[in-house]
């Protein structure tokens, strides 16, 4: 989105030997408006989010004119170049670092804090995009908390800007006549690995230089290789509208369930590119580009895509729910008119050869500004998100998210950072759960992190009985072998698991097995909608029924189990609450507000009515056990979020380990017959 670009001056001149085009500043309208649209949820623009990529192809075509003209001059010079970039891209990204510092200070609770620190960090120093593309994981969470999210664009380029001008310099110098197949043979290599990863990792797709380079190569060639004369003939009218028209489908036609960028992005691409090569000779068509108030917007965007993003993420906080209809339109008005200051009062300054604001005091600007939030992130990482910026009573509240115990983190629990090896499973190198003994495990815990979370539990009432047993938890890994799950490469990472896992019990033949997971969302193929900072029960739960190959693959464990002579407790999940319960918990004891933060009865029994169908109909078929948690936490057709001011659970949908502890009581019959043994 940091796109330097040639345009008049303040003096109204343009640039040596690159005139100005109006039509580029409305194309980079027509791209921002989509993604603030977006963003904001505004139906019907459910791909605006092409219009980063509309900017890629639009950056690529003007640096590449930009380098490549001054290469032809002799006048090139990477410190003026990286001069330029830092007047164009730091004074607004700082401005907006330092505003959402503030307000992040002021409403963030200190996990949200920690996340907001490390992007802050990453963000200074343009690496965001690789600390979003860490952060995708399981426990992540979810984007309406992250005021730099956007940043992640502006990382990308200026990765590739850091490249590009050696790699003009070089080809200029020694192969001048390849730069066109240079390019073309970079451009074909990252599309093709955006297309391989886009179906391996959706997010080191989206997120990663390598996989986007292709996007910015596009405009790139648009600007180096002069069209021939047969094809610069064509039609322009119609192909600048054919452009306009492949954006269009994009922006009205494309969705975030589609996995992009990979193939998908060329459309857009490809009608950015149209725009771009044919727009400067169209008369017509071209001419809404030209339309005053929407090259004003273009003139604006940076500023505009820089603001737009943390207005809305904290609005939402502020709000406690999605917006409405009269909260976005101000949103998105509010965002337009801080662009415009922030266009005319932090861009302009820094920007043009008239500026008053010498080269020594930009860098040393820049370096001391990154580096002091390079030290802020630390220090905030390395406090926790600094809990005491909270009042007693919401510090309490919310160290409900650390109450997790050793079942749902490495060394016990397989997950991004670690766990049990595969050879480990085999040989039962896993955590005890239960009561110490030299004997062979009486019992195993098998499941994904809610299993992990109900693990104390089970380990109480083991405890109690002199029972041990094995914990084996992996991260969104439901304890059903061979299980085809939608998720890319999951089928794959959790088959070898959980085949290691049924092959420990059946080899150990251990007599008792516990079979908890995040049921519901296996059985819908679906997580809540809105998890997070909001929540809207006004919204559906998904209940689709995508039950068949759980169904499939837990009718084949139980039988296997069952001719093994191994006894199953199949564990029914807790309900979700679809807030992350302390967050939430912890801001309404700020504001004052209600903390009955449980989603109504009528909305999770719904949620929760064919998980517990598909398991109890296979309990009876194969004289499996029951246990249920529900009635712990539900009565009276209510549910509760906390007890005692003190949350239940730990985020959304994982119970504490306190919370845990407190109903072994459910698991205690489950033992009853090891003790007699």
């Amino acid at each position: 989105m940091n796109i330097e670009y040639p345009r008049r001056s303040i003096s109204g001149a343009s640039r040596p030997g690159m005139p100005y085009r109006a039509d580029i500043d409305g194309l980079r309208a027509i791209a921002i408006l989509p993604v603030v649209f977006y963003h904001a949820g505004i139906s019907g623009f459910g791909g605006g989010f092409v219009g980063v990529d509309v900017f890629f192809v639009i950056s690529g075509f003007l640096m590449a004119g930009l380098i490549g003209g001054e290469l032809e001059r002799n006048e090139f010079s990477l410190i003026r170049f990286y001069e330029r970039r830092i007047r164009r891209i730091f004074p607004a990204l700082f401005a907006v670092m330092i505003a959402c510092a503030v307000a992040a200070w002021l409403l963030l609770m200190p996990v949200e804090m920690e996340y907001f620190a490390r992007s802050l960090k990453a963000a200074a120093m343009f690496g965001s995009n690789f600390q979003f593309e860490k952060e995708t994981g399981y426990f992540d969470i979810a984007a309406q908390t992250k005021p730099l999210l956007h940043t992640w664009s502006l990382a990308v380029e200026e990765q590739f800007y850091i490249l590009f001008p050696l790699l003009l310099i070089t080809i200029h110098r020694f192969a001048p006549r390849r730069l066109t197949a240079v390019l073309v043979i970079l451009f074909v290599a990252s599309l093709v690995a955006s297309a391989w990863m886009v179906e391996r990792s959706q997010s080191a797709a989206f997120y990663l230089l390598p996989f986007r380079a292709w996007e910015l190569l596009l405009g790139s060639l648009v600007a180096v290789n002069p069209l021939p004369q047969r094809i610069a003939d064509l039609p322009k009218e119609a192909l600048v509208a054919l452009g306009l028209a492949l954006i269009a489908v994009a922006v009205f036609g494309f969705d975030d369930r589609m996995a992009f960028p990979g193939i998908a992005a060329l459309l857009p691409c490809l009608g950015a590119a149209l725009v771009i090569q044919f727009g400067n000779g169209s008369q017509v068509t071209a001419k809404l580009l030209r339309f005053p108030p929407l090259v004003s917007v273009g003139l604006i965007s940076y500023s505009l895509y820089l603001w737009h993003w943390p207005l809305i993420v904290f609005t939402r906080m502020l709000d406690g729910h999605s917006l409405d209809i009269a909260k976005t339109i101000l949103v998105v008005l509010g965002s337009i008119a801080i662009a415009a200051l922030s266009w005319a009062f932090i861009e302009r300054p820094f920007r043009g050869s008239r500026s008053h604001i010498g080269r020594k005091s930009v860098f040393g600007g820049a370096i001391v500004v990154a580096v002091g939030a390079v030290i802020l992130g630390n220090t905030v990482v390395h406090m926790k998100g600094i809990p005491g910026r909270l009042p007693d009573n919401v510090q309490k509240i919310y160290s409900a998210t650390y109450d997790a115990g050793p079942y749902g983190v490495s060394p016990c629990f397989i997950d991004d950072n670690g766990g049990p090896s595969i050879s480990d499973i085999r040989a039962g190198k896993l955590c005890n759960v239960g009561a110490q003994s030299s004997q062979d495990p009486a019992f195993v815990v098998w499941g994904d992190s809610h299993s992990g979370a109900m693990a104390p539990a089970i380990g109480v009432a083991a405890r109690d009985a002199g029972v041990s047993g094995l914990f084996a938890g992996h991260a969104s890994c439901p304890p059903l072998p061979r299980v085809p799950l939608s998720a890319r490469g999951d089928t794959e990472r959790c088959g070898a698991f959980n085949d290691a896992v049924k092959d420990l019990i059946l080899s150990r033949h251990i007599p008792l097995v516990f079979l908890a997971a995040y049921w519901p969302k296996y059985i819908h193929d679906a997580e809540l909608p809105n998890e997070g900072v909001y929540f809207d029960p006004s919204v559906p739960p998904p209940l689709t029924d995508k039950s068949a190959p759980i169904k499939a693959a837990l009718s084949r464990l139980l039988n296997d189990l069952k001719k093994a002579g191994t006894r199953v407790i199949l564990v029914h999940d807790v309900p979700e609450m679809g807030h992350y319960i302390p967050e939430a918990a912890a801001k309404a004891a700020m504001e004052g507000t209600s903390t009955d933060l449980a989603p109504p009865w009528d909305y999770v029994s719904k949620r929760q009515a064919l998980s517990r169908e598909v398991l109890t109909q296979l309990a009876q078929t194969y004289n499996a056990e029951i246990v249920d948690p529900l009635p712990a936490f539900c009565a009276n057709q209510h549910c509760d979020a906390l007890r005692n001011g003190v949350p239940l659970y730990k985020d959304a949908d994982h119970i504490t380990a306190t919370t845990s502890a407190s109903i072994a009581y459910l698991f205690r019959q489950a033992f009853q017959p090891l003790q007699r043994r």
